[in-house]
């Protein structure tokens, strides 16, 4: 009688742990999924947990919609108006020349706290039995979403030319005003972390660009470590893996990951030195990705065997002694969506078979 294995949820403990899961896991930066959706033994890991923020509000008249049914234009709760259109794929980005902050030195005269009930005044019981009561979860993990992204914050504040300007020349006003925003995040963790009981928790901060950091080593020690470890702490305290979500050639960061709690990385793209990544960190970080699809030739000439192919390259490559998850798909452009689903489906189809069966 063939063995029986882990779900996913304890398959994707078993990797977080150090261990060689029994199977690739496929890691969606939102849940960990049955790879091709096919096999209802094993149930996806789910985000659970409050958002943190005043709830959606209806958008401004005559404000058109994405085909999503979200407004192609609207503020966050820090007041930066954002704008999707199609050259965005339909996702929100800080509006270009719009930007709150012009001098970080003056923050305070421009940054608004949020105004939202704080932490203390939820029912928190009630919210956490009634977020995760349709999850099993003897199989389901629940993955929790703690903090922010300071480095993206204070882009979207000022934009990328005067930001990072910012960080070189002022970096203790942009440490001011990165601490006073994560003691507005920081309140929440604990009570999420008590009332939820998360698997995992998920932490992210784009500061790399393809193939460089947005800023040096020393920089990201000095202004912007100690604000993840302050989100991580509790997480760490408690054994509670933590994954980090960081695009773009962010290697140089590892070390300091790993040193706050960090488990896995994602979506660990092919221009950071990824078997070394590995090889430096066995046992303790485990990377989520090596898979970056661009089509060499126009996208509707992309072929079944050519995608498949490609899995099973990269699952020989980074997935032999464990410590790899699979992350991975082709997004396409707002007008190919139909192309792009078939990719996928080819992809996730492989990911199945040759990852189900992958260290048998």
């Amino acid at each position: 009688m063939a063995k029986l294995k882990l779900s996913p949820k304890d398959n994707f403990i078993k990797l977080c742990a150090g261990e060689v899961p029994d199977y690739i896991p496929n890691w969606t930066m939102g849940g960990i999924w049955p790879p091709s959706g096919k096999r209802t033994d094993r149930p996806p890991a789910l985000m659970g947990g409050p958002m943190i923020g005043p709830p959606p509000s209806p958008p401004e008249e005559g404000v058109p919609l994405t085909p999503f049914g979200r407004p192609t234009e609207y503020k966050d709760m820090w007041g930066v108006p954002y704008q999707a259109n199609a050259e965005t794929n339909w996702q929100g980005l800080p509006k270009p020349n719009e930007f709150i902050l012009e001098d970080v030195t003056k923050w305070d005269q421009v940054i608004v706290k949020p105004v939202i009930d704080g932490p203390e005044t939820k029912d928190w019981a009630t919210m956490s039995v009634e977020g995760v009561k349709h999850i099993d979860r003897e199989n389901i993990g629940v993955v929790s979403m703690i903090g922010n992204g300071p480095f993206q914050a204070l882009m979207g504040f000022m934009g990328f030319t005067e930001g990072l300007v910012a960080l070189v020349e002022e970096p203790e006003a942009c440490k001011e005003l990165l601490n006073w925003m994560a003691d507005f995040y920081e309140p929440w963790i604990q009570p999420i972390l008590d009332h939820y009981k998360p698997d995992f928790v998920y932490m992210l901060d784009d500061t790399a660009a393809k193939y460089a950091p947005f800023f040096s080593l020393s920089v990201f020690k000095d202004i912007f470590k100690p604000i993840y470890a302050r989100y991580a702490k509790i997480a760490a305290e408690r054994e509670i893996p933590i994954i980090f979500h960081n695009c773009g050639r962010c290697e140089d960061f590892m070390a300091d990951y790993v040193d706050i709690g960090v488990k896995v990385w994602d979506p660990a793209q092919t221009s950071n030195d990824l078997l070394q990544v590995k090889a430096d960190f066995k046992g303790k970080l485990a990377i989520a990705g090596a898979f970056d699809f661009v089509p060499d030739v126009n996208y509707n000439q992309v072929t079944e065997e050519e995608m498949k192919q490609k899995v099973r390259d990269t699952f020989d490559t980074f997935a032999q002694d464990g410590g790899y998850a699979f992350l991975g798909g082709y997004l396409g452009r707002s007008d190919e969506q139909e192309i792009a689903a078939q990719i996928n489906t080819w992809i996730n189809e492989e990911v199945d078979s040759y990852g189900y069966t992958f260290y048998d």
